[in-house]
């Protein structure tokens, strides 16, 4: 069996932001392949892209015209083989973002569908009568906030819509529209690509007889849609049946798939169930590692939850990515200094069982970019700032070297997102320089990941029970353990007659069966406990 995908390492491209070729101040293809050598040279097994789709970006490429191009702005199909090529020759495997729970409201299907309720695309998108008073046929709500339904004058029916307006949902009890999708995914596939990152993988799906969500109880939340259960406009029997289709196609290829959760009430769950045995998804990940706690229980939790309920499903967990607060600003709070903090989060990530996914300039130890209104250009940020600031904030540009002039290196032109001076500081060059900087920390401890079996094998974790803020679990031979706070920590060991630290390590010691952490101290620890 292909398992390539088993305990790898995959790293996030946001490609409006990682590198400029042409000086229009927007990340493009053939930027992101000339620092291919980059991203290989950190220890990574793969490279995630971000939506390169042609699209008019009213959600940044999340909101599809045309599945089977690539949009100008990013550059040409022959920029996009060139750079899968590029990517193979450095050892590095290519995975794409698929949106397809919807499309751009241009995409020429909707354009279609919406001119009557019999047209050959009248059924591919989720189309319903008003209620006798005008109103939405359901209580569903938009991720982006107000209700999920839109009035189309023309076919005087509403259609479904998760997010924005213009991002109308597809309707996938239609089997032509099942088929279609798989379609475009054999056409990247044919193309070279080595998996998916599947956005909004539990959307798929809505329950046909349209019945209200129930209410979550608790106090009311800047965004709305937080306040139901989404027991019925999302995470449907029937997507089950559809992932196995997904499934049964990239095992054609040897591809891999990783379904990206959404939910905050069971996405544990949804994820174990999603990777259940091998007619799934290979991977799944969520939100639950993806926000404010920072708590040993919160992470074991979620660990153990996981395996317990699919032993023989498959995790994929990440700190950071292009939809939450960098990791360093959320956590900032129970960090000693930024680097000391950025490392120890890496070497507990690192250490995780299941597959790991970093996001572009977490390496560099890089916090949420403050941003006024006026820079804004995410939907959401603009529509409830200040109480929630939208996503802009993560999105802004990786910085090369600390040439304010060049946005760092980024473009020669006005990034389409500023780099201020906090990002500006933490650039690559002067991390290369520096031997005890967090690139440079990074690039060990996958280096150590990768050595160790224990640590990118099937090993699940054994966890410790030890007094808050230590998290201490063992994997093998291996004992890993972590302070997540400001204070140093003793404690004991598991009784052993091999206790020594190796590979990466910070404000560590050993004697004898105690072990001493300074603050944000961890270490790896060999053992035969």
């Amino acid at each position: 069996m292909n398992d390539w995908w088993r305990g790898s390492v995959t790293y996030q491209v946001y490609p409006r932001s990682f590198q400029d070729s042409n000086g229009d101040g927007v990340g493009d293809l053939r930027g992101i392949a000339s620092r291919l050598k980059y991203i290989a040279g950190l220890g990574v097994d793969a490279v995630w892209l971000s939506p390169v789709f042609t699209s008019p970006m009213a959600d940044m490429g999340y909101d599809v015209s045309d599945y089977t191009d690539i949009d100008p702005l990013f550059g040409d199909l022959k920029d996009f083989d060139l750079l899968v090529s590029k990517a193979h020759e450095q050892g590095l495997k290519v995975i794409i973002d698929q949106v397809l729970s919807h499309s751009s409201d241009q995409h020429p299907f909707f354009v279609e569908s919406r001119q009557s309720r019999d047209n050959p695309k009248a059924d591919w998108y989720v189309w319903a009568d008003a209620r006798p008073d005008g109103s939405p046929p359901n209580n569903w709500a938009s991720v982006f906030g107000g209700s999920a339904w839109e009035w189309d004058g023309h076919r005087k029916q509403y259609y479904l819509h998760n997010f924005l307006t213009s991002q109308p949902d597809f309707n996938f009890h239609n089997p032509d529209v099942q088929d279609w999708l798989l379609g475009t995914m054999r056409f990247w596939l044919e193309r070279g690509v080595d998996g998916f990152r599947l956005d909004t993988v539990n959307f798929y799906v809505h329950d046909r007889k349209l019945r209200n969500n129930p209410a979550r109880k608790g106090e009311a939340q800047v965004n709305p849609y937080e306040m139901q259960i989404h027991k019925f406009s999302k995470t449907q029997p029937e997507n089950l049946d559809f992932l196995s289709r997904i499934r049964e196609l990239t095992d054609e290829f040897g591809a891999s798939t990783v379904g990206e959760v959404g939910d905050s009430t069971r996405a544990v769950e949804i994820m174990a169930e999603y990777t259940a045995g091998d007619s799934r998804l290979h991977q799944a990940y969520s939100f639950d590692m993806l926000g404010p706690e920072f708590t040993p229980k919160h992470f074991r939790t979620r660990i153990e939850r996981f395996f317990r309920i699919a032993p023989d499903g498959w995790p994929t967990w990440a700190f950071s990515n292009h939809d939450v607060i960098r990791h360093l600003t959320r956590w900032q709070d129970y960090g000693a200094d930024q680097d000391s903090l950025a490392k120890l989060t890496a070497a507990m990530l690192l250490s995780f069982p299941g597959s790991v996914c970093l996001y572009q300039g977490e390496e560099l130890g890089q916090t949420e970019t403050d941003l006024e209104f006026e820079e804004l250009t995410d939907p959401p940020g603009i529509r409830f700032w200040p109480d929630y600031k939208g996503r802009d904030g993560c999105r802004t540009p990786m910085v090369w070297d600390g040439n304010s002039s060049t946005s760092g290196g980024f473009s020669e032109g006005k990034p389409w997102l500023p780099v201020k001076p906090p990002q500006l500081a933490r650039n690559v060059a002067a991390q290369e320089e520096d031997a005890q900087s967090v690139l440079h920390f990074y690039r060990q401890m996958l280096a150590f990941r990768s050595g160790r079996s224990e640590l990118n094998g099937r090993d699940v974790a054994k966890f410790y029970n030890r007094p808050n803020p230590v998290l201490m679990f063992q994997r093998g031979g291996l004992i890993c353990v972590f302070n997540l706070s400001r204070d140093e920590v003793s404690l004991n060991l598991p009784p052993s007659s091999r206790q020594q630290i190796v590979g990466p390590h910070q404000a560590a010691s050993v004697n004898g069966r105690r072990v001493e952490l300074g603050p944000n101290g961890f270490a790896f620890i060999e053992t035969d406990a």
